[in-house]
Parts: structure tokens; C-alpha cells; sequence
């Protein structure tokens, strides 16, 4: 059974390498190995640590097997790097992880985006809530999707 907690500092390194596992396969989808995702240094993480919320999700035997984070601000919870290791996708853990982020962390609208490339992640935020609001063109070549939920809290 898979559990989902608060992270803890001494989580981040497990989260990092699990997120540099879990965004091969967006690189590979965007022809780019040098996404943000897995550029990202332990440093970098403990700085958006210390300002935001992150779950973490765990096995039997507590290995972290997904994550989420986010930032409440201004009455917005802004979702960011929602991760699955590929052996536990498509088993609902993502949504799983969406839920418990919003239990955590109320706020009254929820804000993420994703790759206009990412059909089964676009189709994963629309199923747990989230509407497009918006499309920026950050190069020639990628395109990201912002999309929305509005909850009464």
C-alpha cells in the first residue's frame, strides 16, 4: 500500500533522483535532455524547499515512489513537479498526490502547467479538476499549457 506524506529535508535527495528518473521520459518527448527537471541541483531543491510544501509518496518499503510540491501565494497554490516512478504510473498515485496537495495546502485556486506535448499529463489535471486558461510560447519549439482549479475553501 502506498502512503503519501509531508516531505521532510532529509527526503531530497530520494526526490531528486527520483525526479531525474521520472522526467526522461518529458525529455525524450520534448528531443531536449536539458529540461529544467533534470537540471535541477540538490541546492535548488532545498531552496524551494524551504519556501514550499512537498509530499512525498512511499512503498511498503518506504521508498519514495512519487512526489509533488507547491506554493501557496496570494490565494493560489501554484502545483509543481508532480512525479511518479515509472513503475507505479497509471495506477492513480498522481491524482492521489494531487488530492492530498490540495487537503494540505488550501487555497482557492490551484495553478500548474505542462507541455502542450504532454497529452496524458494535460489529460491527468483534467480529469482531477483543472481547465486550461492559458498558452505561452516559450521558444520556437515549446509551448506551455497553464491550467486551473477553483476550489471553495
Amino acid at each position: 500500500m502506498i502512503r503519501i506524506a509531508k516531505a521532510e529535508e532529509g527526503d531530497l535527495p530520494a526526490i531528486l533522483d527520483l525526479q531525474r528518473l521520472a522526467y526522461q521520459s518529458e525529455a525524450r518527448l520534448l528531443g531536449n535532455v536539458r529540461i529544467p527537471p533534470l537540471l535541477q541541483t540538490l541546492e535548488d531543491m532545498r531552496e524551494e524547499f524551504r519556501c514550499g510544501v512537498f509530499l512525498k509518496a512511499l512503498d511498503e518499503g518506504r521508498n519514495i515512489v512519487g512526489s509533488v510540491r507547491g506554493l501557496a501565494r496570494d490565494g493560489t497554490l501554484f502545483v509543481g513537479k508532480l512525479m511518479v516512478h515509472p513503475d507505479h504510473q497509471r495506477q492513480g498515485l498522481g491524482s492521489r498526490l494531487l488530492l492530498e496537495l490540495e487537503k494540505v495546502c488550501p487555497q482557492p485556486r490551484l495553478e500548474l502547467f505542462t507541455s502542450d506535448r504532454s497529452a496524458a499529463n494535460i489529460r491527468l489535471y483534467e480529469r482531477n479538476g483543472y481547465a486550461r486558461f492559458s498558452e505561452k510560447a516559450v521558444s520556437p519549439d515549446l509551448t506551455f499549457v497553464y491550467l486551473e482549479k477553483r476550489l471553495s475553501v
